[in-house]
C-alpha cells in the first residue's frame, strides 16, 4: 500500500514542479509587461491641442528636420513638400534617405526637431492625436493582425460598421472571395499575427480595412513589397481603388504603383533633390 500511494504522488509532485516554471515564467512576462506599461510615450497632446475636422486633405511639409537618437546624422534636412487634395506623390530614393522618417511625421509618431508638417494649414503639433489619426490613413509594408475574426480584423478600422460596410469594403478590396473561402468565413480567426492568411490575403484585408475608414489622407509605406508577382497582381487593382480621390503619399520602389503619381519626389540622404511630374509618364512606358 505504501509503495501504491507512493506511485501516486509522483504525478502531482512533478505537475507542481512544473507550475512552478511556469511561475517563474510568468513573472518575468508580467515584469516585461510592467515595463512596457510605465513607459511615457515620446508624443504626446499639448494642453492646449484642438480636434481636427472635416478634413479637405491639404498635406505640407515646412523646411522640416528630424534626426533619431543617437544617429550621426539627420534623417531629414529642411525637406519642404506640399500636396494638394486629391493629389498622389509617390517618394522614392535608396535605403535610408528618409521615407519612412517622413511617413511617421506624418501621422505624428515623431515630432521634427525643426520646421513643421501641416494639415490644411494646421500644424500637427497642435491637434489631437486621436483626431489626426482618424483622418490618416496607413497602409504599412508588413500587416501585422491580432488574433481575431477576419470580420473583426475589418471592422477594426471602423467600429460600429455594418455587415453590409464590411462586406462592400472586402469587395472593394478583391478580399471578400478568399474570405467566403475560409471555414468559417468572416467569422474565421486570423491567427496570431495573421498567420493563417499569406500576405497578399493579409495585405487585401489593411485594405478593406482603410477603405473602410475613409481616411482623406493615405501613406503608403511599400504596400507591395514582399509579395510574389500573383500576389501583387492581385493587390494592384485594390490599391488603385484606396488611393482615388484621397491625399496619398506613396513611398515604394515598385514601378507599377510609381506611374499612379502626379508626382514623383526623390529623397537621398535626407534631402529633396527631385520632383519631377513628367517622372509618372517616363515609368509608365
Amino acid at each position: 500500500m505504501f509503495l501504491a500511494y507512493l506511485t501516486q504522488l509522483y504525478g502531482p509532485i512533478r505537475d507542481l514542479s512544473r507550475l512552478s516554471n511556469t511561475i517563474f515564467a510568468a513573472a518575468a512576462g508580467a515584469e516585461r509587461v510592467i515595463e512596457l506599461l510605465e513607459e511615457r510615450p515620446s508624443v504626446v497632446d499639448r494642453p492646449s491641442a484642438v480636434a481636427l475636422s472635416r478634413v479637405r486633405g491639404r498635406v505640407e511639409l515646412r523646411d522640416v528636420t528630424f534626426r533619431y537618437p543617437g544617429a550621426e546624422r539627420n534623417a531629414l534636412a529642411g525637406v519642404s513638400l506640399c500636396v494638394q487634395p486629391g493629389e498622389t506623390v509617390a517618394v522614392v530614393g535608396p535605403s535610408g534617405a528618409g521615407k519612412s522618417t517622413l511617413a511617421r511625421l506624418l501621422l505624428r509618431f515623431d515630432d521634427p526637431a525643426a520646421g513643421s508638417v501641416r494639415i490644411d494649414g494646421h500644424d500637427l503639433r497642435e491637434l489631437t492625436l486621436h483626431s489626426l489619426r482618424a483622418h490618416v490613413g496607413l497602409l504599412a509594408q508588413e500587416t501585422l493582425l491580432p488574433d481575431v475574426t477576419v470580420r473583426e480584423a475589418i471592422a477594426y478600422g471602423r467600429p460600429g460598421a455594418s455587415d453590409a460596410q464590411l462586406e462592400a469594403a472586402a469587395r472593394s478590396a478583391g478580399a471578400h472571395e478568399f474570405v467566403c473561402a475560409l471555414p468559417d468565413g468572416y467569422d474565421t480567426p486570423v491567427g496570431q499575427r495573421g498567420r493563417r492568411l499569406s500576405g497578399g490575403q493579409r495585405q487585401r484585408i489593411a485594405i478593406a480595412r482603410a477603405l473602410l475608414r475613409e481616411t482623406p489622407v493615405l501613406v503608403l509605406d511599400e504596400p507591395t513589397t514582399g509579395l510574389d508577382a500573383e500576389a501583387k497582381a492581385a493587390l494592384l487593382d485594390p490599391l488603385a481603388r484606396l488611393v482615388r480621390g484621397r491625399t496619398t503619399i506613396v513611398i515604394s520602389h515598385d514601378l507599377e504603383v510609381i506611374a499612379w503619381a502626379d508626382r514623383v519626389v526623390t529623397l537621398v540622404e535626407g534631402r529633396v533633390v527631385d520632383v519631377d511630374r513628367a517622372a509618372t509618364a517616363a515609368v509608365a512606358s
